[in-house]
């Protein structure tokens, strides 16, 4: 086989990358898999498929280049652990006082609480920060996680709040487009991302974290429009009165126009990054390709459904 010519040098590289991402997602879907095992009746629902798992370890693998499985393993936990918060808060939860509950467990974890036994979400969580733990970063910077946290617990109460409103017919109860996006913080995604970053983060990487975090924040809410445009059918036919900003007065038109706009202003967010700690932002450059190409083909991470 001929290597000679730029494009055959380009297929060559590209396929070296895509098994680098082939095998990072084995090893994470492997080690998600055992963490399902470990918490059955966390994970016993019908949507927590192969797939489900198989994607979460494929997408933390595409963003990470050059990562190691070790290293991505705290990202593939945390990213799980935001799929099962979600069914939590958003299936399970049928009164305001459990969603109070569930937020009040996981924020004593993060202030260093043993877990209740009998919350299979506390104690996968308490995984997660102990596995942390050793890490020096995460001791300095240990009240960011827990802030974190903090704004995707509250996040997701104020969209249980909304759907409830939704389902009751209280328009009054619902939020404007703007005050919607503004909850970007219900996907988690930024307590994910910050979690990679005080478990494989150099000086560069923690030294900037306000920044990174801020950048990451707009991906946030690149996804958080991008999976309504996606899922907007399927929220409107399967009853759990899911809300969606196409169903709060914006159409799809100036949707997409937003959602340009915040790509534009993530790319100027991440350019003097790429000097200073290129490594997070070639992360979060390639989990903004990623959010806005998976999210907009309407292919969805819940299976079962």
């Amino acid at each position: 086989m001929s290597t000679d010519g730029p494009g055959a040098r380009q297929d060559l590289l590209l396929g070296a990358e895509l098994a680098a991402v082939g095998t990072l997602t084995i090893a994470g879907q492997r080690d998600l898999a055992e963490r399902v095992r470990a918490y059955p009746n966390l994970f016993d629902a019908e949507p927590f498929d192969a797939a489900l798992i198989g994607g979460v370890a494929y997408a933390t693998a595409c963003n990470a280049a050059g990562a190691s499985a070790a290293e991505l393993r705290v990202a593939n936990r945390a990213a799980l652990w935001i799929f099962a918060l979600d069914w939590q808060v958003d299936t399970l939860a049928v009164t305001a006082g459990q969603v109070d509950e569930i937020v009040a467990s996981c924020l004593a974890v993060a202030d260093g609480a043993v877990p209740d036994p009998g919350s299979p979400l506390a104690s996968f969580l308490a995984d997660i920060r102990d596995e942390l733990a050793t890490s020096p970063a995460y001791q300095a910077h240990r009240r960011l996680w827990r802030e974190e946290l903090r704004r995707t617990l509250t996040a997701m109460a104020r969209e249980w709040d909304w759907r409830s409103a939704h389902l009751t017919g209280d328009g009054s109860g619902l939020p404007d487009p703007a005050s919607y996006l503004d909850n970007a913080d219900n996907t988690g995604l930024a307590w994910v991302n910050l979690s990679h970053w005080l478990r494989t983060g150099d000086r560069e990487c923690l030294d900037r974290l306000d920044e990174l975090c801020a950048a990451g924040r707009q991906v946030q809410r690149v996804l958080r429009l991008v999976n309504d445009l996606g899922t907007y059918d399927r929220d409107l036919t399967w009853g759990k009165g899911d809300l969606n900003v196409l169903m709060l007065g914006i159409d799809r038109a100036e949707v997409v126009r937003q959602v340009g706009g915040l790509v534009d202003g993530c790319v100027r967010l991440l350019t003097p990054l790429r000097t200073s700690c290129p490594r997070p932002a070639s992360y979060l450059a390639r989990q903004l390709g990623f959010v806005t190409r998976f999210y907009g083909s309407g292919v969805d991470f819940w299976g079962g459904m």
